[in-house]
């Protein structure tokens, strides 16, 4: 989207879709907050508690891949208000669950909502995003995951002792009762899926109200749903397709290994309940204060050499916690390493929206995830199972710095995209004839 975007058009698409993914970052830590209360109650072992966990990353990772790619096909607007409706009601349903197969099944069900909701927002984010100032907007828009996390740490701390951990479920019906009206009164369908589809008198009405121009996209003559997916691997992206697909795998390991277990594993270090749930606190909030000056350094020298130095600063983090250092050096490391996870993937969906060109830009980024989910299935499940294990609680931090460092491997090597040098030769010689015709 050019310069020119109104802030009052940028600003709707931005919080409409940052309060979107804040019950998806709330749906995240919700499950890590009740663990202990569900092993207690359903007399279930970490290991099981962990399988559990992953059952909604399952149906995220289905979400992410099915939804992800038809989003380019059928439009962004409604998809996001389909997986926002989908995941609100599923999660409030897990309040009823009466036992812990049920809980799983409906954990599983929400998450293919929630899996498909992520791809839709960020492309939408990253459309309407002014040029130059994509990462920015997006990690605004992204932070609005980790706000979720605190909501869920917060009420966590007084809710759960006193009415139980059903509530913490029953909150996540708030998305359709204030986000879906809201949605659908204000939040705009794509420009781009409108020029591609053909319908470009609908594209120049909807441009003419949001005061925001017709985007320039080239309509390709024939046109599936598929077609996004053979982009992916085209010659000059195939090699970045993997490398980001692993960089994500990596980052969403950390995310949901330390979102889930970081509680479960303080205990394990003779903290008390209240004080491990603070440390979730202060490890999403890092990585809100994080992944703003992430994002804005990603837009000055480049997506690349900041997704290295965060996976840099996460292995460092999470390592150094193994030794235990005293508290105020520990909430210091959390915080960094909140930004080093959450922070790191906040980064990579802008680079990933970015690196694919506009008629695979929600199919790039639901692949990327719907791939990484694995990485977000194997945190809980790996989590579990060392701790199950009976080994000390430092080996779970070995384990996530170990995976930060193969994430940073994989950032160095993504190569320059085709889709991106495009766009700069293109604003290279707009430039150019601005200053002719000064």
């Amino acid at each position: 989207m050019a310069a020119g975007t109104p802030n009052k058009t940028l600003w709707t698409v931005v919080a409409l879709c940052g309060l979107s993914v804040a019950f998806d970052g709330y749906d995240l830590v919700v499950f890590g907050t009740t663990v202990p209360s569900l092993l207690a109650e359903w007399q279930i072992g970490p290991a099981e508690a962990g399988r559990i966990g992953s059952y909604a990353l399952i149906g995220m990772l289905i979400g992410a891949l099915l939804i992800g790619t038809v989003t380019d096909w059928l439009g962004r607007r409604w998809t996001m208000i389909a997986c926002v409706t989908w995941f609100s009601a599923l999660t409030a349903l897990c309040a009823f669950a009466p036992s812990p197969e049920v809980f799983g099944l409906l954990r599983f069900l929400s998450g293919i909502g929630l899996g498909g909701l992520m791809p839709t927002a960020a492309a939408l984010v990253v459309e309407y995003a002014p040029r130059g100032k994509e990462n920015i907007t997006y990690t605004i828009m992204q932070s609005g995951y980790a706000v979720g996390g605190i909501l869920a740490a917060s009420l966590a701390i007084p809710l759960i002792p006193a009415v139980g951990w059903q509530t913490m479920y029953l909150i996540g019906a708030a998305p359709v009762l204030v986000i879906v009206p809201l949605a659908l009164r204000y939040l705009p369908e794509s420009l781009e899926y409108l020029v591609l589809r053909g319908e470009t008198a609908k594209a120049e009405a909807l441009a003419a109200k949001l005061g925001v121009p017709v985007p320039e996209v080239t309509r390709p003559e024939k046109r599936s749903w598929y077609s996004s997916i053979r982009e992916l691997a085209k010659p000059g992206f195939r090699a970045g397709t993997v490398l980001l697909w692993l960089a994500s795998l990596c980052a969403l390991l950390m995310v949901y290994g330390m979102n889930t277990w970081l509680p479960q594993i303080m205990r394990q270090a003779n903290f008390p309940l209240g004080s491990a749930l603070s440390f979730l606190l202060v490890f999403n909030v890092g990585s809100i204060v994080g992944s703003i000056i992430g994002g804005r350094a990603a837009d000055r020298i480049g997506s690349k050499p900041v997704l290295v130095i965060s996976f840099l600063l996460a292995a460092v983090s999470i390592a150094t916690l193994a030794a235990r250092p005293n508290i105020a050096a520990i909430y210091i490391l959390v915080a960094i390493a909140g930004y080093g996870t959450i922070g790191t993937q906040n980064l990579i969906n802008a680079f990933v929206t970015r690196y694919y060109p506009v008629t695979a830009r929600s199919t790039g980024i639901g692949w990327s995830l719907g791939v990484g989910r694995f990485g977000a299935i194997l945190g809980p499940v790996v989590g579990g199972l060392v701790i199950a294990s009976g080994a000390g609680f430092q080996w779970n931090f070995y384990l996530f710095a170990t995976v930060a460092v193969i994430g940073l491997l994989a950032a160095a090597l993504v190569p320059l995209s085709p889709a991106l040098a495009d766009d700069r030769l293109r604003d290279a010689i707009k430039t150019e004839l601005k200053e002719r015709t000064a």
